[in-house]
């Protein structure tokens, strides 16, 4: 007897197998989900921020000392390694599109894997000839990476907690990202510094130095291409799998560019819009001079006009302490708005986040050499900087972002 023949299971309507598929299927995306709700956020909020902040401190700051060790010219450096940085700013207008394909489980785990492979090609690249333009351009490739991983990392969590979860685990987020900036600016800044001196052996050789910094460094990009292929793959099985879209419910690409559109239109629209942009400029001006600037200044050689650190000292001063001033001055500052408001505090925060930035213009014109007094100053910046970002950032949630968009303004915001 045929196949179509047998009762049950009729040609072009689904049979007794079919439906038992579908079943099974149903039950097992229960089970799914069920396994996700009693999944703690703890055993994916931290390590997913964590992943969130590593690419994007590498990039902004790690990346610096290791070209500057390397031999490039600080030009050359300054200018790359911010035009790299461009995906973060322009995020928002791919986010839309992450909608339309797979889930946002996917796409944290498969920038996770693409970011440490990336990575591992780095440390490869910077033992060829041409090694500078080849490692931008991968670099670029991780800046791409790491700006989409942050939508969907950030969808992840609005998308799978409640509100109240979300308020809950806030500071569990907030405290691994800048885990992250202290893990890479000072644990790996510190380990490439030992790593040089190992390789070295003490040398001043130029030709014998160069050679101890690129095998550190190729240490050091090694490194993050693991640590990186292990939480993507940690992720795969951690991470709450998230809602496939339904066919019925997914948007056209011509949908989405015009939901862009109204985003972006509805943000000009704002009243008071232009005046907030120059604020918020100005309030991260001094900020903008020396974020690439100081790591080289701290590096550079005595008779440059620099301090003539070691990639140790910086990342124990700039990496550790600093950093975690940073987050001591952030949580103060929470404190400081709560008992005073925004409105009467914003302005005494706007001093206390350009102020500090001084030290540098200090160490420039007397050059110390003096680590503690050195290791003072980079702490108290550190500090005066976490503090005075926390009113920008209410700034902008509490007074430019809220109306309908309000996320997808926010995002723009911060991009």
């Amino acid at each position: 007897m045929l196949a179509s023949e047998r009762p049950g299971v009729q040609t072009g309507t689904p049979g007794r197998f079919q439906a038992s598929s579908a079943i099974i299927r149903t039950i097992m995306e229960n089970m799914q989900t069920d396994r996700n709700a009693r999944r703690s956020p703890i055993a994916w909020v931290p390590t997913a921020y964590f992943a969130m902040g590593l690419p994007f401190v590498v990039l902004n700051m790690v990346t610096v000392l290791m070209f500057k060790g390397l031999g490039v010219e600080d030009k050359l450096i300054t200018f790359w390694t911010s035009l790299i940085l461009l995906p973060w700013t322009l995020k928002p207008l791919w986010s839309p599109f992450l909608e339309l394909f797979k889930t946002k489980k996917f796409f944290v785990v498969a920038t996770q894997l693409i970011t440490g492979t990336t990575f591992g090609l780095v440390a490869f690249s910077l033992n060829l000839p041409h090694f500078f333009s080849i490692s931008i351009a991968l670099l670029a490739v991780i800046a791409f990476s790491g700006a989409t991983h942050d939508i969907a990392c950030d969808g992840v969590y609005m998308s799978e907690l409640s509100p109240s979860d979300q308020a809950k685990y806030i500071g569990w987020q907030g405290a691994f990202y800048n885990i992250a900036k202290i893990v890479a600016t000072g644990g790996l800044v510190y380990l490439a510094g030992y790593a040089i001196e190992r390789f070295g052996g003490g040398t001043q050789d130029k030709t014998l130095l160069l050679d101890a910094n690129r095998r550190a460094w190729m240490l050091i990009m090694a490194v993050l291409s693991g640590v990186m292929a292990l939480l993507g793959a940690y992720h795969a099985f951690m991470l709450p799998s998230g809602k496939r879209n339904a066919g019925g419910n997914l948007r056209t690409a011509r949908q989405v560019l015009a939901e862009l559109a109204e985003v972006l239109a509805d943000f000009f629209r704002k009243r008071h819009i232009v005046y907030y942009l120059f604020f918020i400029v100005l309030y991260r001006f001094a900020e903008g001079f020396v974020m690439k600037v100081v790591p080289l200044f701290l590096k550079a050689e005595r008779a440059s006009g620099g301090l003539g650190l070691s990639e140790k000292e910086i990342g124990l001063y700039y990496g550790t302490y600093g950093a975690a001033a940073f987050v001591l001055g952030s949580l103060l500052a929470g404190y400081y708005i709560s008992a005073r408001g925004l409105k009467k505090t914003l302005f005494s925060l706007c001093c206390i986040f350009n102020l500090p930035f001084v030290v540098y213009a200090l160490f420039a014109v007397f050059q110390p050499e003096s680590g503690l007094l050195v290791c003072g100053g980079i702490v108290f910046e550190y500090f005066g900087y976490g503090f005075g970002f926390v009113g920008l950032t209410l700034f902008m949630m509490q007074q430019v972002a809220p109306g309908k968009h309000q996320m997808a303004h926010y995002a723009l915001l911060r991009a």
